[in-house]
């Protein structure tokens, strides 16, 4: 259906709620919206990066200036770039000398900036390695947009054997969802961990995690199995940067508290300390007062999420344009004749690649992008 009367940013933020709904696939949904793909992974690729501020239209006015050019050079360039629009600026500028060899045409960097500020392209994510955030992190705008999840160290019990409770909170109101005394920090444990949480009270759309494991991996976009599982349960996966706890504060916060309250001294066995946190977090969420709630305890502002926990994961669906591979045992997948390693993790998966630029493809796994291949070094970069 074509827009409505409605603002530009109404209109986005309907197509952005309906996304995280989950009611069409992409496809169905750019078509019941009247916008074309490009269009509407543009508006999902902004709000998962900047969150709804990325909804908001942007200035497209020069940052900077380094050559100065006519208005009718760059309305030409643009014209090239509208009526082929997978063409980069290298190609524009060569078919304009072309047709028009008297016309002293600028560089293609020039005409790269003309496309940046015109709002034709967008910026290329940098290389990032283990320790730096995936993506932004997410501003919460209500209740199970955010859930931080981390451990709380290891003591030792009454009992001489080693506890590691695992948490995990709402950041927009500070309820403590899960908070679970563990034999180890290992994948199994803080999965089915999770798994009940889940059970019980709904998924987040964001879950953020330092980069330890067993919440990342040094491979690409820190992968295993852990995140993989979120990501087909339709959560994104925010890492903070290194050494630096201050941001996932509030929920280092709680730990401080849980640690004053129920492990000194530590309970004489797994059993009673788990009591001791299933009495804590009842006190957290529903007695104490939080000065940054206004002094409500946190059981006043959050809600179970309406987004049910499945117990039969569904397959990555991707648009009829995507190039689509498995993912084979050794991790890597094949793609115009060559061999590119993306994650142990991802083996027998399917993924799919959308070309975004001129030699520029990225590579995603069910809506999330996992990494952007370069033909020019058919490398993929996390």
């Amino acid at each position: 259906m074509p827009w409505s009367t409605e603002t530009p940013m109404e209109q986005r933020m309907k197509l952005i709620e309906a996304w995280k709904a989950r009611v069409f696939s992409d496809v169905e949904l750019f078509e019941h919206f009247g916008v074309s793909r490009k269009t509407g992974y543009k508006w999902i690729g902004r709000y998962e990066e900047e969150g709804v501020e990325g909804l908001r239209d942007r200035s497209r006015a020069p940052h900077r200036c380094p050559h100065r050019i006519s208005e009718e050079v760059e309305d030409a360039i643009v014209a090239v770039r509208q009526k082929h629009p997978r063409w980069g600026p290298k190609k524009i500028v060569k078919v304009l000398e072309w047709k028009h060899p008297e016309v002293a045409w600028p560089a293609a960097s020039t005409a790269g900036e003309v496309l940046s500020r015109r709002g034709m392209v967008k910026a290329r994510r940098r290389k990032q390695g283990r320790g730096k955030p995936t993506t932004k992190l997410t501003e919460p705008r209500g209740p199970n947009d955010v859930w931080p999840l981390d451990f709380k160290g290891e003591f030792r019990l009454g009992s001489g054997h080693l506890c590691y409770p695992v948490t995990m909170s709402d950041l927009y109101s500070r309820f403590l969802v899960l908070c679970n005394g563990q034999p180890s920090k290992a994948m199994a444990p803080t999965q089915d961990s999770m798994k009940g949480a889940f059970r019980d009270v709904g998924l987040p759309w964001s879950i953020r995690t330092d980069n330890g494991e067993p919440f990342a991996s040094h491979g690409l976009c820190g992968l295993n199995q852990l995140n993989i599982w979120w990501m087909k349960l339709g959560i994104r996966h925010e890492r903070i940067n290194a050494g630096r706890p201050q941001q996932n504060g509030a929920h280092e916060r709680m730990h401080r508290e849980l640690k004053a309250d129920t492990a000194r001294p530590p309970a004489a066995t797994a059993k009673l300390q788990q009591q001791r946190f299933d009495a804590f977090r009842a006190i957290w969420n529903y007695e104490r007062p939080h000065e940054a709630l206004g002094q409500k305890p946190p059981g006043l502002l959050w809600e179970p999420s309406p987004r049910e926990y499945p117990e039969k994961l569904p397959k990555p669906e991707y648009p009829g344009h995507y190039e689509v591979r498995i993912v084979r045992s050794r991790g890597e997948i094949k793609f115009k004749g060559h061999k590119l390693f993306l994650s142990h993790a991802l083996a027998h998966e399917r993924v799919g690649l959308e070309e975004v630029d001129d030699g520029v493809w990225s590579v995603r796994f069910f809506a999330f992008e996992i990494g952007r291949l370069q033909e020019h070094t058919w490398r993929i970069y996390g």
